[in-house]
Order: structure tokens, then C-alpha cells, then sequence
């Protein structure tokens, strides 16, 4: 590939140099900040050499390419509009000023948990395997794997160990990443989130049954009673207490002396949102975690299947916008208090979804007689199945929009399958199907029918929109060619 040529014609047909405020790229795709999108040429970008799609989100400009084209497009881009050595989070402060309220609530939601997303996915697929070990009945009839093979046990022990550290310290990422979003020292949010998990604390999952024996131990300090309770896989407590140390923190510093900035900065920011944090922040956010979980899951089990085929419908839009990234805090929240809520009821959802535009994707692979847009389709409808949906999404779905239409169909009648049968997982995982080792043991049979149903509907009725929108595409071609003799 002429990579010069390539990336010289994307920067015209992007509106030229000056109209690209800012450049980076990610693993597989270009990320500008455009100045003014209507001098983009969509069309020319799409038949470029290379370009695997295109989209628009969180105010950026994404062109796909593919790992390993991404990176020398980027190269020449960066030496011909002197955009060098910007990260994505450069570009993505460049494309925040045209994003309204919601949607940079979102974004700050999305920058806190995307990277620390590795840890609590390998977390809940170590998860899976335990609940494949020791779930009775599985594989072998009557009896779990360790009952069936003992000196599996202390494996399984082990594994469980691994799979439950993310998630027990959870508010030690969290605190890290969210300090670096809110603008504080991310080690001194690490401090507070280690705070918040200490062991001489009340365990966070002991608290309900403390609370009811009225045996929760609290720190006497002249007469005001604090408990020591520990906030071991909650979000919000965390969120609210790590921008408040971000605050403080700022806060100090414009009035203690430079000299003494290293010793009395850290000491009172960690201080005072420690004590705010166990008095008033700490029980009210909470107890509006739990009321959260708590509604999400009563909606959910009160509407049905409606309630259920609406949020399957809902959940690749969703995507676009990035708002899924913001479930994540919720789906934490629902398996901290599993007890009561029995698990998650989003990640099979959202498996729902990625099934049905990995399958709509396929479908279009197989059908198009266009040799580039098979070459992206059928490669990433396997991506999609396997839980990334982006490049089926926007690549392919999104670009012909009857598979999108096909593909949100199919996962709201899948997941309105789902919600029948109360599907839920009992940890997270890879939407998709390696997703099954995280189902609940008991609702593994209707995750697998569900899935069944979701790629079906969405491969066929991809097939039968297909060939409408074809044959409208001759009838009007036709009826052009009548116009123009």
C-alpha cells in the first residue's frame, strides 16, 4: 500500500490539514477532532484504499483500518499536518466541546472504567471457570467436578482467590483512575481506595447482616459514633469520595506554601475526605447504590419480557453513544449484593446484542458479491460473536443500515427469551459466547437458546432486508435510466 498517497488524499477528503484540530490513533482506527464535519467527503473516505468504515461518536471523527495499516496511515498523516506525537486523550478534549451535558457525563464515566474494564473482566471470567468447577450437575451427572475429582478442590480455592481480588479492591482502580479524571494525584486516590477496603473495617458484604444483628463496630470519637465499615466492590461510594480528594486537594495547594506542599497537601486531603467519606459520604452513597441495583432489578423482573425486549432493542444505540460503558458501575453494584439480586441481568442482554450483529454482519458477508466489504464483514461478524461489536457495527451495519435494523430486532426478541426465563450472570465476562461461563449454572440451557435465537433472526432477516433494499436499488436505477433515455 502507498501509504503517503493514502493518508495525503484522506487529509483532502477530510476538509484538508486545517480542518483536523487534532489526530491520534487506537489499536485499529484513526481518532480525529475535525473542525467542521460537513467538509468531511464520506463517500471518497469509503472507497479509499484500506478503510474498513468510518463513524462518528463522543465528538470524534474514527476511521477503521486495522491494526498494523492504522499505525503507518497515522505516521504519515501525523508528518503531513505537523499533528505529531497527540494521544487519544488529546483528541478526545478536542472533540468534548461539542458534546452536551449527558453525553460528557458519559464520557467521564467511560474514562474511569474503560481502563480498568481488563481487570474486572479477567476477574469475572476466572469467576466463570470456578462456577464451571463447582457447579453440581454441569458435566457430570449429580456432582461437580471437585466432588467428582477432589484434587480439583484447592484449585478451584485458588481460582476463586484470583477471580474475587478485583472485585474486593475494587475501590482501589477505581480511586486510581477516577483521580487522574478529576484532576488529583491517582496515588493518593489509590490511598483513599485502600482506605476504603481496609481490613480492620467491617467486610462491605458483612454489613446487612450486621446492621439487622445491630453488631456494626464504630470508631467513639468525643461522643460521635462513626462506623467502620470497609466498601468492598461499590462504585459509587468511591466515585463521589475520590472527587472530593481531587477538590481538596486542589483546593490546598492554592494556599499552603510550595515549601511545605509535599507534607501538609497529602496529609489533609487524605485526612479530611477520609473523615467525610465514613460520615456522610460513605452510608448515603450507599445506600443509593443499593436502591439502584435494587430498581434496576425490580424494573427488570416487574415488565417482563416487554422490559427485557425493550432494553435488547436499546443496547446497540446505546453502544454508539458510549453510554454502555456507564452499565458497567451498575452491573458491579448488582453482583456486589448477588444475595439479593441474583446476579446481573445486563451482561446477557448485552451478549444478546453483540450475537445479533455479529450475525447480521455474517450475513452480509456471505451474501455480497463485493469482495472489500466481504472482507471486513466476515471477519468481524466473527469479532462481534466473540464480544467486540465496533467493527461490525460501524463497519458494516451501521454503513448498509437493514443489518442494524436486522440486528436490534433480533436482540430484542432474544432478550425478551431471556427475561421469560430470568437469565442472569453471576459475573462478567466477554458479552458474547464465551460469555456462558459466566451465566448463572441453572440458566446456562436458555443463554445457549437465546443466543441461537438472536444470531438466527438477525443472520435471516439481514437476508430477507437485503434483498428488498437490492431490488429497490434496481427499481430505481431503472426508473432513472427511463427518466434519462
Amino acid at each position: 500500500m502507498d501509504y503517503p498517497k493514502i493518508a495525503a488524499e484522506l487529509v483532502e477528503m477530510l476538509g484538508g490539514k486545517n480542518n483536523i484540530k487534532a489526530l491520534a490513533h487506537c489499536a485499529t482506527r484513526l481518532r480525529l477532532a475535525i473542525e467542521d464535519e460537513s467538509l468531511i467527503d464520506e463517500q471518497a473516505i469509503d472507497s479509499l484504499d484500506g478503510v474498513k468504515g468510518q463513524f462518528k461518536v463522543a465528538g470524534q471523527y474514527q476511521v477503521i483500518f486495522g491494526s498494523g495499516i492504522v499505525n503507518q496511515v497515522y505516521a504519515q498523516m501525523a508528518k503531513q499536518t505537523g499533528l505529531e506525537e497527540m494521544s487519544t486523550k488529546e483528541v478526545a478534549s478536542a472533540g468534548a466541546e461539542k458534546q452536551n451535558i449527558i453525553q460528557q457525563a458519559v464520557k467521564g464515566l467511560s474514562d474511569i472504567f474503560v481502563p480498568i474494564i481488563p481487570a474486572i473482566v479477567a476477574g469475572g471470567l476466572l469467576m466463570g471457570i470456578f462456577n464451571v468447577l463447582v457447579a453440581p450437575g454441569l458435566i457430570v451427572d449429580g456432582q461437580s467436578l471437585i466432588e467428582a475429582y477432589p484434587g480439583l478442590a484447592d484449585l478451584a480455592s485458588m481460582i476463586n482467590t484470583f477471580a474475587n481480588a478485583p472485585f474486593v479492591f475494587l475501590p482501589i482502580l477505581i480511586a486510581f483512575s477516577a483521580s487522574k479524571k478529576f484532576g488529583g494525584n491517582p496515588y493518593l486516590g489509590a490511598a483513599l481506595g485502600m482506605l476504603m477496603v481496609h481490613p480492620d473495617l467491617l467486610n462491605g458484604w458483612g454489613f446487612a447482616g450486621a446492621a439487622v444483628s445491630g453488631d456494626i463496630p464504630v470508631w467513639n470519637i468525643l461522643g460521635l459514633e462513626i462506623e467502620k465499615v470497609g466498601y468492598q466492590g461499590s462504585v459509587l461510594p468511591v466515585l463521589v469520595a475520590t472527587y472530593i480528594l481531587a477538590k481538596v486537594e486542589n483546593g490546598l495547594r492554592q494556599f499552603i506554601p510550595s515549601v511545605l506542599d509535599n507534607l501538609l497537601t497529602p496529609l489533609l486531603a487524605l485526612f479530611i475526605t477520609g473523615v467525610l467519606t465514613f460520615t456522610v459520604v460513605g452510608p448515603f452513597t450507599r445506600d443509593i447504590g443499593f436502591l439502584l441495583g435494587d430498581g434496576l432489578n425490580w424494573l427488570y423482573d416487574s415488565a417482563g419480557f416487554i422490559g427485557g425486549a425493550v432494553f435488547g432493542f436499546m443496547y446497540a444505540p446505546f453502544v454508539i453513544t458510549g453510554m454502555h460503558h456507564s452499565f458497567i458501575a451498575i452491573e458491579i453494584q448488582l453482583l456486589a449484593d448477588v444475595a439479593v439480586t441474583g446476579g446481573t441481568f445486563i451482561f446477557p442482554i448485552a451478549a444478546m446484542s453483540n450475537i445479533a450483529q455479529g450475525g447480521a454482519a455474517l450475513a452480509v458477508g456471505f451474501t455480497t458479491k463485493d469482495i472489500k466489504l466481504k472482507g471486513i464483514a466476515i471477519p468481524s461478524g466473527v469479532t462481534a460473536l466473540l464480544g467486540i461489536t465496533e467493527p461490525a457495527m460501524f463497519g458494516v451495519n451501521l454503513k448498509l443500515r437493514y443489518p442494524f435494523i436486522a440486528a436490534i430486532c433480533a436482540a430484542a426478541l432474544s432478550s425478551a427469551f431471556l427475561t421469560l426465563y430470568n437469565v442472569k450472570a453471576s459475573a462478567l465476562g466477554a458479552a458474547g459466547l464465551p460469555g456462558i461461563i459466566s451465566i448463572r449454572t441453572g440458566d446456562v440451557t436458555p443463554y445457549v437458546i437465546g443466543m441461537l435465537i438472536s444470531f438466527a433472526i438477525a443472520f435471516g432477516l439481514t437476508i430477507v432486508l437485503g434483498a428488498k433494499a437490492k431490488a429497490k436499488q434496481a427499481k430505481q436505477a431503472v426508473a432513472k435510466e427511463m427518466q434519462t433515455a
